[in-house]
């Protein structure tokens, strides 16, 4: 069974920070791009962060820029998203997912082949 679990999430204080890690299995996520999607209540799901497998070209959004770094670890087949510096707006359930090709700018907008079930993310004091 092809799947991506995420894991990490938690409630953490504003400034403080956190380590997002997506695990595949049934397929190696070596062959994929990954990239890290967030959604807050009543907000539309964005693109945090991607990363590609070809080359480890990476994209962030404005939002996580300098406060959050993508990385992939091909022998454990996972993805991780490391997050400092946050804020009460980083609090949303955080996914990832594959994409069995190559990431550009319009990253955030294309159709990715699996998802993972997400993990909650809170930063308040």
């Amino acid at each position: 069974q092809l799947q991506l679990v995420e894991s990490g999430g938690g409630l953490v204080q504003p400034g403080g920070s956190l380590r997002l890690c997506c695990a595949a299995s049934g397929f190696t996520s070596e062959h994929y791009a990954i990239g890290w999607f967030r959604q807050a209540p009543g907000k539309e799901r964005e693109g945090v962060s991607c990363i590609n497998s070809s080359d480890g070209k990476t994209y962030y959004a404005d939002s996580v820029k300098d406060r959050f770094t993508i990385s992939r670890d091909n022998a454990k087949n996972t993805v991780c998203l490391q997050m400092n510096s946050l804020k009460p707006e980083d609090t949303a359930v955080y996914y990832c997912a594959a994409y069995g090709g190559y990431l550009t700018t319009g990253w955030g907008s294309y159709e990715y082949d699996y998802w993972g079930q997400g993990t909650q993310v809170t930063v308040s004091s």
